[in-house]
């Protein structure tokens, strides 16, 4: 993994990137204004669920499969064409990520492994294990060179240590670690950048940043377009101070709009409007 230099906890230095105090703090306070809604007091569940929905279809927005939130609402039957198939496996990811908390804790990759299972189930023999030497990956959004099949394992190893580790890291810094080498690494034959998002969404509740799931930093990025997400991504990748700041702060942004989402349907709640 790509960090600013050999520390006893690395991603606390990332923390002290410039501007990724200011992120954290702005993430934060984003959060609080959720979470002090008057709506979220008294049909929480509510929130959370309409939060769901909505990041799973920014999540596959970013994957290729940019539908209306309200085609996503509609539709049953997500076995069509490629771009169903991928909304459908944004929805499944959004719905088992809150089951692998505790899981997460212990084993971050058995969950990445059952993550990869419930996207991808379609592919037998390639789902819920890291790619294999030789093995392509289908993941044409994302240009960035990809590491040997070797090197992938190693990384990842690395990557669950630290989380095991625990750390006194921002859970921004985490969340944005996690997601950006997830995509960097590309560890599965497909589904990756889906993958990389929901596990993201797992860091970002299970530090109690985000404990009830509303704010679904996937609309954010959604919102913010694609080639900005690649842009930042490619500063992730680069390993540079600045890179990896650009990274998080976009990182932050997203969970920051994802936050006015829900507080934009606390709204709404409160007017009868929806």
């Amino acid at each position: 993994m790509s960090t600013t230099g050999a520390t006893a906890d690395p991603l606390a230095a990332l923390g002290a990137l410039p501007g990724v105090a200011e992120s954290v703090e702005s993430v934060r306070k984003a959060v609080d204004r959720v979470y002090g809604h008057r709506i979220m007091r008294r049909r929480s569940n509510e929130i959370t669920s309409e939060a769901a929905l909505r990041g799973a279809r920014g999540s596959a927005a970013l994957s290729g499969a940019d539908w209306a939130l309200e085609e996503v609402r509609r539709r049953t039957d997500f076995s069509g064409d490629d771009e169903a198939r991928a909304v459908g496996a944004a929805l499944r990811l959004t719905a088992e990520a809150g089951q692998l908390l505790s899981v997460w804790r212990q084993s971050p990759l058995r969950v990445l492994a059952r993550l990869h299972l419930v996207a991808a189930a379609d592919k037998a023999d390639e789902v819920g294990r890291p790619r294999q030497a030789g093995e392509p990956v289908d993941e044409p959004l994302l240009a960035l060179p990809l590491p040997e099949a070797a090197e992938a394992h190693g990384r990842l190893d690395g990557l669950a240590a630290l989380l095991m580790a625990g750390g006194s890291a921002p859970a921004l810094v985490t969340a944005a670690v996690v997601h950006g080498e997830l995509l960097a690494l590309r560890p599965f034959t497909s589904h990756n950048g889906l993958v990389a998002r929901a596990a993201e969404r797992i860091v970002l509740v299970g530090s109690g940043l985000d404990p009830k799931s509303v704010c679904p930093a996937e609309v954010g990025y959604a919102e913010l377009g694609p080639a900005a997400y690649l842009e930042a991504l490619d500063g992730y990748a680069s390993g540079t101070p600045e890179g990896m700041a650009a990274w998080i702060a976009h990182c932050g942004s997203a969970v920051t709009l994802g936050a006015r989402e829900s507080t934009a349907v606390c709204e709404a709640l409160q007017r009868g409007a929806a």
